[in-house]
């Protein structure tokens, strides 16, 4: 076992991150190569957009319900064993959904790697927050933003050239070569810092939170069948606010939390928290939108609406160690309000370009969100991780790591439901349907931009206040 206070970045611990890495690489691949096979599954299984965008939201869905177990998980299990579970549910989920000859059975494959990836992403975040050395903490939350960053890069070219070329279940079928070789590296090398704990999980706080979450997702879900303010729409919300403040108050009582939720006393780490969720929000919407509005209103083929975020997602993978660096030379400030200015641009532009997006233009734009993106995403949550006490940085990441899939998962719905919503009102012009639906989305991303610069600024100042009374 290490010594949480001898931390020596050596060859076994970067395996262990690249092992973890390597699945929730996996996790987010398959999610954005997902988006853009939206087309075909819909003529496939003869479904709707409302239906199909269940491939994502289910599995960002169940991402969400297992983060928050990871803090309780890391005290009650071995890292070890939690990999090797996380490793064989996804594979388990990945050879279901290659199989799968029926909707239903693409879903469930897609959830268990949901738990996999669930386990795993909160899991290689720890590992570098627990093991690396302090002067080198932003460079490798950095290195492991740049992981899962590169995944939205990989996964809608991918996606669209295996759809395109050779059936959209060879996705799936991809992914074995890197799964073995994560189940290798982490078996071998991942190793334990801290020391365990016989704690009872909390199974009403659990369901609580289940209950919360849920629906908030099949309120977006459904909001383009039944509206907005409809009873059924707004009965969802309730049950998911009374939920979540239930949740709230009897963790701050119990002797065996699932998280303690005394990290959001900490403003700025709440404010932060704020920011990161809605940069992922941003980050989904646009996922969705980018590539179904150019299959569907520019009639471009799959391969061509994947390869449209590229450029701006390998750019904004190659930036999240730089990103790293300067924050452990220089601060958050800079690269944070960098990031947050350049994607408010990006989704401005989106929102406020008059015709028909062309894909140069899809282009150009979404590398102003990339270069934003990766300056913000890490640095965020490490800037916001460094506001509280070490003692709540596992609760920390779990809590940011849960509603950053939350969020995805809500960007996803509530942009689908948004484009579902024009499509029905005009079945007849889908194309001009799909552009007005989009653009609508496109209103909603620019007031999240917005919401984005304000949480960060507010924490600066909360900063600077906090310094200036000890000073």
């Amino acid at each position: 076992m290490t010594n949480s206070s001898a931390r020596v970045l050596d060859a076994r611990l970067l395996f262990s991150i690249i092992a973890a890495g390597i699945m929730s690489f996996s996790g987010v691949v398959v999610e954005t190569a997902m988006n853009v096979t939206f087309p075909t599954l819909m003529h496939e299984f003869n479904i709707g957009t409302s239906l199909v965008q269940w491939v994502t939201t289910g599995y960002l869905l169940v991402l969400a319900l297992i983060i928050p177990t990871s803090a309780y998980l890391k005290r009650r299990f071995s890292t070890r064993s939690l990999f090797t579970a996380a490793i064989s549910s996804f594979l388990a989920g990945t050879l279901l959904a290659a199989w799968s000859p029926y909707f239903n059975i693409l879903l469930i494959g897609r959830l268990l790697q949901g738990i996999g990836t669930g386990i795993a992403l909160p899991m290689m975040f720890n590992i570098i927050l627990e093991q690396v050395p302090g002067e080198r903490l932003g460079f490798m939350i950095g290195i492991a933003s740049l992981i899962t960053a590169m995944a939205p890069a990989v996964g809608p070219s991918l996606g669209g050239m295996i759809v395109s070329y050779f059936g959209w279940r060879m996705i799936f079928v991809s992914l074995l070569p890197f799964l073995l070789l994560s189940a290798i590296l982490g078996i071998k090398n991942i190793r334990q810092a801290g020391n365990l704990e016989q704690t009872s999980f909390n199974f009403g706080l659990y369901l609580l939170l289940i209950i919360g979450f849920s629906s908030l997702i099949f309120a977006t879900s459904i909001a383009s069948d039944f509206g907005w303010f409809s009873i059924e729409v707004l009965a969802l919300f309730a049950i998911c606010l009374i939920a979540l403040i239930a949740f709230y108050k009897q963790s701050l009582n119990s002797n065996a939390p699932l998280l303690r939720v005394q990290t959001f006393r900490y403003l700025p780490y709440t404010l932060s928290t704020a920011s990161l969720l809605l940069v992922g929000f941003i980050c989904l919407g646009l996922g969705f939108l980018i590539p179904n509005y150019a299959q569907l209103v520019s009639h471009t083929d799959a391969f061509t609406a994947g390869c449209l975020l590229l450029p701006g997602c390998i750019i904004g993978a190659m930036l999240a160690p730089i990103s790293g660096r300067l924050l452990d030379k220089f601060g958050a400030k800079r690269p944070i309000l960098l990031g947050n200015a350049s994607i408010l641009v990006s989704v401005i532009c989106y929102s406020l370009y008059p015709g028909e997006l062309s894909s140069l233009l899809f282009i150009v734009f979404y590398l102003f969100f990339a270069f934003g993106q990766g300056f913000s995403m890490g640095t965020i949550m490490t800037n916001g991780l460094s506001q509280l006490p070490e003692e709540l940085n596992a609760d920390g990441n779990a809590a940011m790591n849960t509603l950053l899939q939350l969020a995805g998962a809500v960007g996803t719905a509530v942009i689908s439901t948004i484009v579902a919503t024009a499509q029905a009102a005009d079945p007849a012009n889908i194309a001009h349907a799909t552009m007005l639906g989009s653009r609508h989305g496109f209103y909603v991303l620019t007031i999240s931009a917005v919401l984005i610069l304000c949480c960060s600024l507010k924490v600066f100042a909360l900063i600077k206040k906090k310094q200036l009374a000890h000073a």
